[in-house]
């Protein structure tokens, strides 16, 4: 009997499937780094950059250096220098954070109110681009719909072609001015459409600092507290950049590299953070201690915190995938800078909206966790708590929807994003294109008459 159209799609899957399956044995055999990484897990060298460093290792000698705390620089400078500077001054850090990135120094007063003021007069959107490309068009996925409305912008530019770096920078600029109102907008659509809530579009304030902005857009009362937008600041700029060699920073310049306009290089960049195991992990791990709490009856007791975890790492518990998130990182393992950063900040906001105990017990996971995959699982190097396992906590405080997450990461980016397009322009001429070594047995073609017929149909 012929099989039906959904039992034959099954067939072909499952064929497609199991040909594209390569030999794991090959790898070991063909010296093939998986991900781009060593057995070690560190990274394979594929470019220069002036613009940010990811540090794992403590220099001891000439040719020797151990596990070290981490450290995050942006154009040579450290985070933590950075994040205390802007601090004790009391100003926002984002905007003074793209400058960095974008220009290679930081800026002087009067250069930044001039930068801040650019910023401004971009942060509008054309006239019924918010009908037209963002509410008649929503998405159930808000960063597909900020994709598609970065796409949008390129039908709207005379010059989206010109890859020149003057035109690209200026596109660069107007993108990190309209991302804010691209996340809350898309997230606005999404909620009206799919969660039956209020529409409610505020325009945003030119006195406003892009945090400031982002909240009173989102909230509609547009009320905030000054922690509340100090602390947002503070997570943009810990988000801005990581390096080149994170996967959406080395996707904008693998799809530069190529020749193409700016608006497709951060659509791609887009789609790369989107994904689970690059910027979707601090909603997993709210939902994961929301779970523990159900689960755990003393927060205060290490050993039912223990055997919870244990659970996680044996797929008895939460969403049985045997991970821990929030654990771990690809090149941090004593320390992630950015997460000792946001855990001395978010305690005072904790404390603010009486969530001190829930601070704790976040505390008490982060020094248990690592203890624990330690014990059950063989590594090779040591694991800590990455900065998602407080984001999520942060903008939980901030009464932050789960759903803009991963855009508010995108929010971020899109300044670490612009500099590294500008980056590949300045010293491209190459179009990126590593290596695949085919492991395809030879055949001949069979003339279409002397093929049996496939078995399932």
């Amino acid at each position: 009997m012929k099989i039906n159209d959904h039992e034959w799609m099954e067939k072909l899957s499952s064929m497609a499937a199991s040909s594209s399956i390569v030999d794991s044995s090959l790898y070991a055999k063909y010296d093939v780094k998986r991900g781009l990484r060593d057995i070690k897990g560190k990274g394979v060298l594929a470019g220069l950059t002036q613009i940010g460093e990811v540090q794992a290792h403590t220099q001891i000698g000439d040719d020797e250096s151990e596990m070290g705390p981490g450290c995050l620089i942006y154009r040579g400078i450290d985070i933590t220098e950075i994040v205390q500077g802007f601090m004790a001054d009391g100003h926002s850090g984002f905007e003074e954070t793209c400058y960095l990135l974008l220009f290679g120094r930081l800026p002087d007063k009067s250069e930044l109110k001039r930068f801040q003021k650019l910023l401004s007069s971009y942060n509008s959107l054309p006239d019924d681009f918010v009908h037209d490309s963002i509410l008649k068009l929503s998405s159930r996925d808000i960063m597909n719909a900020i994709a598609q409305s970065v796409l949008s912008l390129y039908v709207l530019d005379d010059r989206a072609e010109d890859t020149g770096i003057p035109n690209v920078l200026r596109q660069c600029i107007q993108l990190i001015a309209v991302f804010p109102l691209l996340v809350v907008y898309c997230y606005q659509a999404h909620a009206y459409r799919y969660g039956n809530k209020s529409l409610v579009i505020h325009s945003p304030q030119p006195h406003l600092s892009t945090a400031g902005n982002f909240l009173h857009m989102l909230r509609h009362d547009s009320k905030y507290t000054k922690l509340e937008e100090q602390l947002l600041d503070l997570a943009l700029v810990l988000h801005a950049e990581h390096g080149g060699g994170n996967n959406s920073s080395f996707t904008v310049h693998v799809v530069t590299s190529s020749g193409t306009d700016t608006y497709s290089a951060i659509a791609a960049a887009i789609g790369s953070l989107k994904g689970p195991r690059h910027g979707g992990a601090n909603v997993k791990v709210v939902q994961m201690l929301e779970d523990l709490k159900k689960n755990v009856a003393n927060w205060d007791d290490d050993r039912q915190i223990e055997n919870y975890l244990i659970k996680l790492l044996n797929r008895e518990a939460f969403d049985r995938s045997g991970l821990i998130y929030g654990m771990g990182h690809a090149v941090y393992s004593v320390s992630d800078p950015r997460t000792l950063i946001l855990r001395e900040y978010i305690a005072k906001l904790a404390q603010e909206k009486g969530l001190a105990d829930e601070m704790r017990l976040y505390e008490k996971v982060e020094k248990i966790a690592p203890e624990i995959i330690g014990h059950e699982r063989k590594i090779y190097k040591g694991v800590s708590a990455n900065v998602d396992f407080y984001s999520g906590f942060l903008y939980r405080l901030l009464d932050i929807p789960p759903e803009l997450y991963t855009p508010i990461f995108a929010m971020a980016r899109i300044a670490g994003w612009s500099a590294h397009r500008i980056e590949e322009l300045a010293n491209g001429g190459k179009i990126i294109r590593p290596a695949y070594k085919s492991v395809a047995p030879r055949r001949h073609y069979i003339p279409i008459k002397d093929r049996e017929k496939a078995s399932f149909l």
